[in-house]
């Protein structure tokens, strides 16, 4: 049997037991390959097939009603253009390529084309600056960069031995730091890939960069089988069908993208559907989405929360599969949408180190607050973090997956950090640094988090990152950041800060030191709340954070908001002064 064969068989029997998730844990088996190139094995191999070839892989709709669209045939074909005519510049097997694109189609014809020349894919978030390229260039070793035209410059503040290929229709400028390329040049190369060898599934294929606790972000490490193969879980949670059209509200560059925007709607023979807005107005994705025929949409429940600001009654088709991940949902949302669609969003979880590890499937009971189930392929524990001994029954503990053997969906490792990797591979468990509670029917709740990375948005936010950005600042001698519970996008970074001698705790003094981090940090880490106070700490010296949090609830409430009797509390406690925002300023 082929290893087409082999992967359609092992998908097949999640979308056969697709609202029966006891009976998919029990009939899936991972297909474990030596060999395995997901652009050459699967995509093509489906292009080419009477059922696919003429059906939407890709939809791209522009705010102005522009439309870009390729099928599967089309966008096999476009791929292998750009995958021969980066090897003409020189591209080979493990080269690092950034990936450094908004929504436009070039995204996917370079992820496709580097999974056929056997590149390690580096996608990165257009958001950030030269600071941060750099240290992305240089821990990742990356040869090559694709970008566009609202980006090159960026790299010529950025050093390092690369290539920059740009998404721009003019001509080069004569004076780039770096060798720079038109990849328009690419329409020129044959449309047939020959691959020179097979492609190891061990061999790493992505790599993502995410935040942690420490100084420096982590990389984590996928490989042609870890995300290929192991977004098979993802399709089963999403519920994805042959035929139906997906639209993922996720930005490119990070992981989210790849797991709905890429792998799982291509596993399901779907079509990627794309709608780009320079402001997110809920009234017209509503309308986008009826005129498009949207049968299934997966959002962050910040974008949920002003969707139902529209009147969600008047879709005159709504989607079926209503999805959700990266923070808890509000009730009232999910209320509000199985009110006006019928349908009941479901959560998901899962990290950039592994595809997703637990959901409310199709066809189960969705308990309200919880995220579902172990998915099929995915043998979950929880360890007590204190004890760390197994909790048997229901209860509470970190969530780790068992990894003799090891699911096909986690990732390789932490690239080079051979530290990092001791630490999250321990006693045949792999340990994802999340707590949840299980309760007797095994599902699961999420808790928090076993250190103090926070989301805001759908944004996975480090406090060390941004304290480390905020202490450069002369007037500040000690910081520290936590969630500010916020109505839109749930939380928001807010800092502590105790000032250095002979710096008022002003309005001034707020702006200055905002303005400073600003230009620190990339856009989506911006420190929106400042506050000026003494840090509580432990005996050790320790700050704890875990009382800062208290405060910023207690202060804003569980939505967010801050009230009248908030306010009169807040000036009666312990020392704290004024809350300083972002918004004042602007």
């Amino acid at each position: 049997m082929s290893v087409t064969d082999q992967y359609r068989q092992a998908r097949d029997v999640l979308l056969a037991h697709r609202t029966d998730i006891e009976t998919a844990r029990n009939n899936f088996v991972w297909p474990r390959f030596d060999y395995f190139n997901f652009a050459l094995d699967w995509f093509d191999e489906i292009a080419a097939s009477d059922e696919r070839s003429n059906q939407d892989a890709l939809v791209i709709l522009e705010e102005d009603g522009s439309r870009y669209s390729a099928t599967y045939a089309e966008l096999s074909s476009r791929s292998s253009q750009v995958a021969n005519w980066l090897r003409t510049l020189g591209v080979r097997r493990g080269d690092g390529i950034i990936i450094m694109l908004d929504n436009q189609y070039e995204l996917w014809e370079t992820m496709l084309a580097g999974f056929k020349i056997g590149a390690v894919l580096l996608p990165t978030t257009v958001m950030l600056g030269p600071e941060q390229i750099d240290e992305r260039i240089s821990r990742s070793e990356a040869t090559w960069v694709v970008t566009n035209p609202d980006n090159t410059a960026k790299f010529d503040a950025v050093r390092g031995n690369f290539e920059v290929i740009t998404t721009s229709l003019t001509q080069l400028p004569s004076d780039s730091v770096h060798p720079q390329h038109l990849y328009v040049d690419a329409d020129m190369a044959p449309a047939q890939f020959e691959p020179t060898e097979p492609t190891p599934a061990d061999d790493i294929a992505l790599i993502y960069f995410t935040s942690g606790t420490t100084s420096r972000s982590k990389m984590v490490a996928h490989t042609h089988t870890t995300y290929p193969v192991g977004h098979l879980s993802t399709l089963y949670w999403i519920g994805l069908e042959p035929g139906d059209i997906h639209l993922n509200v996720a930005s490119p560059g990070w992981a989210k993208h790849a797991w709905s925007n890429f792998f799982a709607p291509l596993i399901g023979e779907a079509t990627i559907f794309l709608y780009n807005y320079a402001r997110f107005n809920a009234q017209e994705m509503t309308s986008v989405m009826d005129t498009e025929g949207v049968t299934s949409i997966c959002a962050p429940p910040t974008v949920w929360r002003m969707l139902i600001q529209a009147d969600l009654t008047k879709m005159i088709s709504p989607p079926r599969k209503v999805l959700a991940a990266g923070e808890p949902l509000n009730p009232v949302v999910i209320e509000a949408v199985k009110k006006a669609w019928d349908a009941e969003i479901r959560d998901g979880f899962g990290q950039t180190e592994s595809t997703l590890q637990i959901a409310n499937t199709p066809g189960q009971n969705v308990k309200p607050g919880s995220l579902g189930r172990a998915l099929p392929g995915y043998d979950v524990v929880l360890i007590d973090p204190a004890t760390d001994e197994l909790v048997n029954g229901a209860g509470e503990g970190e969530v780790c997956l068992m990894i003799n053997p090891r699911p096909v969906g986690l990732m390789a490792g932490y690239y080079k950090d051979a530290d990092k990797n001791e630490a999250a591979f321990r006693d045949g468990y792999y340990r994802t640094g999340d707590i949840m509670y299980r309760d007797d029917d095994d599902v699961f709740t999420y808790v928090g988090r076993a250190d103090d990375v926070f989301k805001a948005s759908d944004y996975k936010l480090s406090p060390f990152e941004l304290e480390s950005a905020i202490i450069e600042h002369p007037g500040v001698s000690e910081a520290a950041v936590v969630p500010s519970p916020d109505p839109i996008r749930l939380a928001v970074p807010k800092a502590y800060v105790v000032l250095a001698d002979g710096h008022t705790p002003d309005v001034e003094t707020a702006r200055d030191i905002l303005a400073f981090t600003d230009s620190k940090l990339p856009p989506y880490a911006k420190i929106r709340r400042i506050e000026f106070a003494e840090l509580p700490k432990t005996i050790s010296g320790k700050i704890r954070r875990v009382e800062l949090r208290k405060k910023e609830a207690e202060f804003h409430g569980a939505e967010g908001e801050k009230t009248q009797q908030s306010l009169a509390a807040r000036t009666t406690t312990g020392g704290y002064n004024h809350e300083f925002s972002a918004a004042d300023f602007n």
